[in-house]
């Protein structure tokens, strides 16, 4: 391992320690894009029932971490921390002042997963819808 020198030991006590894509980081909320499981926008987060995608995405990785945007109301955001909580998810409110993001939730894990859609585009997914058989009677007995 390299020895740092001065100037680096005085740069990182400056500015503080390096860190890997800091552009990319304070875009999605202080994580990097390869480990996103979903995203939403900021406009999303505010509507008014929580998606039921994040919901499934919650249950089905349970040891994943919430991160939503501090510059949104925190109206908007309670339901998606008592659902967190409710589910055992750590959550992180990020508040950056120096740079705005377009994004008011992020779902993600602590390692890369790579997925390639990452922002949902639709409240709900679609539902085939099924037609109701008629029973015997009704049937025979039309109206």
């Amino acid at each position: 391992m390299k020895k740092q020198t001065v100037e680096e030991v005085l740069q990182q006590g400056i500015h503080g320690p390096l860190e890997t894509k800091p552009v990319e980081r304070r875009k999605y909320l202080g994580t990097l894009r390869e480990r996103i499981i979903v995203a939403l926008l900021k406009s999303q987060v505010a509507e008014t029932k929580i998606y039921p995608q994040v919901e499934r995405y919650m249950k089905e990785y349970p040891g994943s971490h919430l991160f939503l945007n501090g510059s949104m109301s925190y109206e908007n955001l309670s339901k998606y921390v008592k659902f967190a909580m409710k589910n055992k998810i750590e959550h992180t409110i990020v508040t950056n002042k120096g740079h705005d993001t377009e994004f008011g939730l992020i779902l993600a894990m602590n390692y890369a997963i790579d997925k390639e859609e990452i922002l949902i585009t639709n409240n709900y997914p679609a539902v085939p819808s099924v037609k109701k058989k008629k029973g015997l009677f009704a049937r025979i007995f039309k109206r």
